[in-house]
């Protein structure tokens, strides 16, 4: 089971993949990020780890 805080925020992911919240924020506006795991308590989405390095791997100019 996924605890909430193991999940992923647009922070985190902008993280991994070495760009800006704001570009993640983007990639999900337009249906290039794969729908959240989970969504927090505050109403924000959450991803699990191993779903966004599987989503890095392919994601929009990455090569």
């Amino acid at each position: 089971m996924t605890h909430p805080e193991d999940l992923w925020s647009y922070p985190e992911i902008a993280r991994y993949i070495g760009v800006r919240p704001d570009t993640v924020r983007s990639y999900r506006r337009h249906g290039l990020l794969p729908d959240p795991d989970a969504v927090d308590a505050a109403g924000r989405p959450r991803w699990r780890p191993d779903r966004i390095r599987s989503w890095a791997r392919n994601r929009p100019g990455h090569r």
